[in-house]
């Protein structure tokens, strides 16, 4: 589920706690936890509605809830989705990018994944360069498998994505000593 930076510093300071949404089935469901540009945002319920009460429309950050019917991302005939959300904290990522003890795991995984080094030394040595200029060079056909192998990168804290292009975190440069032997 996306949601637009207005919305998603409202979630952080508390002030929005509605998202609606239209959508033919439910995209997600109480319990998830969106990683965001602000952190997590959790998501508390999830219910089918057949309108939106003007209270509901302020506590989606809007003035009326004919402004927030109007800016629905969705098609106007799918079923019409209030989402009740907070704020989950800092992503977790950002902890596991300077956590450096306890690499025999993490140096393992990475080891299983044949591409996984070389695509750590290129982002070490090309950082804040865009995805689609990395690729070929990491002998990638397609930017878009090429992004999904960086993501997996990101989940185990080894890289950090900028505004433009990634740079490796202090914890993707202790990998990558260990896999070169340099302990």
């Amino acid at each position: 589920m996306l949601l637009r930076a207005a919305t998603l510093e409202g979630i952080r300071t508390g002030a929005v706690t509605l998202v609606y949404r239209r959508w033919e089935r439910a995209r997600v469901r109480a319990g998830t936890r969106l990683r965001t540009a602000i952190g997590v945002v959790s998501v508390l319920a999830v219910d089918v509605v057949s309108s939106v009460p003007e209270s509901d429309a302020a506590l989606a950050g809007y003035p009326s809830s004919a402004a927030l019917l109007a800016d629905v991302p969705g098609a106007a005939g799918r079923p019409l989705f209030r989402i009740a959300v907070a704020y989950g904290g800092e992503d977790p990522r950002i902890a596991l990018r300077v956590d450096v003890d306890s690499l025999d795991p993490v140096v393992a995984r990475v080891a299983r994944m044949p591409w996984a080094p070389a695509v750590l030394r290129l982002i070490a040595s090309h950082p804040e360069v865009r995805a689609a200029d990395l690729a070929p060079l990491a002998g990638y056909a397609e930017t878009l498998v090429f992004k999904r192998d960086v993501r997996k990168l990101k989940e185990l804290g080894l890289t950090e994505s900028l505004p433009v292009g990634y740079r490796i975190s202090p914890r993707g440069s202790a990998v990558l000593s260990r896999l070169s032997g340099r302990r």
